[in-house]
């Protein structure tokens, strides 16, 4: 038996999930959709509703939209084994431009988180270098602005940042993915977490994929085709092409859509257009189709309508909200310069601090040099007193010993006369001795200077002659060598030393070294072949430095030039990415979803050109090219 028909449950266990949260509810059996859906926009604070719905699964197992008119227990939602009903709060309805449409800061939070989801399971198909510059406005969400002392190398690696596929497609680790997407995160301006989640959100409207309900279908021809359901309109696809589609029609070129079992038929504003028809599967995907076709018809009107009283007052809410934040901002960026400047004089005291110690720990090494110096000469002078205290006691003793030969001189007084003579005698011939010894000193000391320069001239000399030969058999190997009997001649006042000399047929050599060295040559200077000097010389490359002129760098005060500007940045900066992980590119794991983004690449198609060109034509030709898919 059914649980509604039982009197004891008076109430439905219910459970909502959000994509940050779960709410659990007991609601009567009576209750609507539309009761329930509003009891969850209040609990969470939520006012722009119209962008949201509960998804459940029904007792088919399929996918489906709770119907806001219906009671919730005859919607035949499945019941789960602990007797709850699930629902899944999930955003419905997509704006054309999220930062025009969105003006709630919990609706930008549902948006971003639903978004991201889809990107990481791959039901929004995004480049691999684009998922690294999401994947870093992610982490900006999750951790805020990027500050040097609390990121930590690895943090990252294990987070879900990126998608599957895409790590699949490199062959590159965490940790080289963690790079990457930390060297975007680093050049991210410090924003609030509403303002990173937009910047989120601006990225992903740009994606082929994001905002697309795809649902199977064929024409006439029975080709299998995909149909999008978007905010603007209705795109199709071929079957294994979801990105780009091959014809479009707006929601403003619509007038009237209807299914009849499998039929699906869409009337045109333009009266001379025949009926677009196209085939679902069954019934239950045409209704999904019709509730997303009239929800996202029924916001694409009143986008184009002023603004009702409601949206005026949340607009001037949030206008209000975005002042305060950015005056809150203002003041925390005012007092974070205050506080790196803080910083920096705390910084620049501290290597101030550090370099007085440095030099208080060199002044203490110099005292203490000095200390072991002042040692050092205290111990010097210590062993010179000791000499001098041991030349006194020898002269003491030579005194003591002069003494005593005085007293036995005066015992022998009788040959005082004879000694005295003898000691005169002895005297003049020791004084003759000693300036004979001093002169045979003063020969011998400048005989042994000259021999010494004799020496040393004869080794120059034959270093010199050497050479020469040396030099002579380079140049010719054939030529003799006559030694003639000219003399090398070192004379001093007791010595002479001589060699034979050596002549050939371009040079004589005589060296005669008498107290000096003296070197004559011909045709030849020794010296300068012996000898070469060489210099080096050293290039200075000037570096320039490029400074861009005043007009280059005022800064752009036109709101949509500095956008432009920055899309273009961003774009250089993921074409320099791309290129780093191509050559690490793994081509058999890439899917047909890749190639065609590398193809639509390539030919420089954008999701907004592509529907800029397919809307060129006429009503009529889209229809007519449909029907021949």
């Amino acid at each position: 038996m059914s649980p509604f028909r039982t009197k004891k449950n008076r109430s439905l266990p219910v459970k909502v999930v959000t994509f940050d949260s779960e709410l659990e509810f007991n609601l009567g059996h009576r209750q609507t959709g539309q009761e329930l859906f509003d009891l969850v926009c209040r609990t969470i604070g939520l006012r722009e509703s119209w962008y949201f719905g509960l998804q459940y699964v029904d007792a088919r197992g399929r996918v489906t939209w709770l119907k806001m008119d219906k009671k919730v227990k005859d919607q035949r939602i499945q019941v789960q084994a602990n007797g709850f009903y699930v629902f899944n709060f999930y955003a419905k309805y997509f704006p054309e431009n999220v930062s025009e449409e969105l003006i709630q800061e919990i609706t930008q939070h549902l948006f971003f988180l639903q978004v991201k989801q889809s990107i990481l399971s791959m039901d929004i198909y995004c480049r691999p270098e684009a998922s690294v510059l999401l994947a870093s406005y992610a982490v900006h969400v999750q951790y805020g602005p990027y500050d040097y002392e609390t990121y930590k190398d690895g943090m990252l690696a294990s987070a879900d940042l990126l998608p599957k596929k895409v790590t699949d497609q490199y062959q590159m680790t965490p940790e080289m993915w963690e790079e990457r997407i930390k060297t975007w995160y680093m050049d991210h301006e410090p924003m609030t977490r509403d303002e990173v989640e937009m910047e989120y959100l601006k990225i992903a409207q740009d994606l082929d994929m994001y905002g697309v309900n795809y649902f199977p279908i064929t024409n006439k021809n029975k080709t299998k085709l995909w149909l999008g359901v978007t905010a603007i309109g209705l795109n199709i696809y071929e079957e294994n092409n979801k990105l780009s589609p091959r014809t479009t029609f707006q929601w403003n070129e619509i007038r009237h859509v209807s299914f009849d079992d499998k039929k699906f038929t869409i009337r045109l504003v333009d009266t001379k257009v025949s009926n677009f028809i196209f085939y679902s599967q069954d019934l239950h995907i045409n209704k999904m189709i019709l509730d997303l076709c009239k929800g996202n018809h029924d916001l694409y009107m009143r986008r184009r309508k002023p603004d009702t009283m409601e949206i005026q007052q949340m607009k001037a809410q949030a206008k209000e909200e975005k002042q305060r934040r950015q005056q809150e901002r203002a003041k925390f960026l005012r007092e974070k310069k205050l506080r790196e400047k803080a910083e920096r004089d705390r910084y620049d005291l501290q290597k101030r601090y550090e370099h007085l110690q440095d030099e208080m720990r060199i002044a203490n090494d110099a005292l203490r040099r000095s200390e072991e110096t002042k040692e050092l000469y205290f111990e010097k002078s210590r062993v010179n007193e000791e000499q001098m205290q041991l030349t006194e006691c020898k002269a003491h003793h030579f005194k003591t010993e002069i003494d005593r030969l005085r007293e036995r001189q005066m015992k022998i007084e009788h040959e005082k006369m004879d000694l005295e003579k003898k000691i005169r005698d002895a005297d003049f011939y020791v004084h003759q001795l000693t300036l004979e010894k001093d002169k045979r000193e003063a020969e011998a000391e400048k005989l042994k200077k000259e021999l010494q320069c004799a020496q040393l001239a004869e080794r120059e000399a034959t270093a010199r002659l050497l050479n020469f030969i040396n030099h002579g058999r380079k140049t010719s190997t054939d030529s003799l060598v006559a030694v003639s009997g000219n003399t090398l001649v070192v004379s001093a006042t007791n010595t002479a030393i001589s060699t034979p000399s050596l002549t050939t047929s371009n040079s004589t050599i005589d060296i005669e070294t008498a107290g000096g060295v003296e070197l004559t040559t011909s045709n030849h200077d020794l010296a300068a072949d012996t000898n070469d000097s060489s210099s080096d010389v050293i290039d200075d490359f000037e570096t320039k430095e490029f400074i861009l002129t005043d007009a280059e760098m005022e800064q752009i005060t036109n709101s949509r030039m500095e956008y432009l500007k920055k899309s273009k940045q961003m774009e250089n900066q993921l074409q320099t990415l791309r290129s780093q992980i191509e050559l690490l590119k793994i081509e058999e794991n890439q899917c047909n979803l890749d190639i065609l983004s590398d193809a639509l690449l390539k030919a420089g198609e954008t999701k907004y050109s592509t529907l800029k060109k397919l809307k060129s034509g006429s009503t009529k030709a889209r229809v007519a090219f449909f029907e021949e898919l």
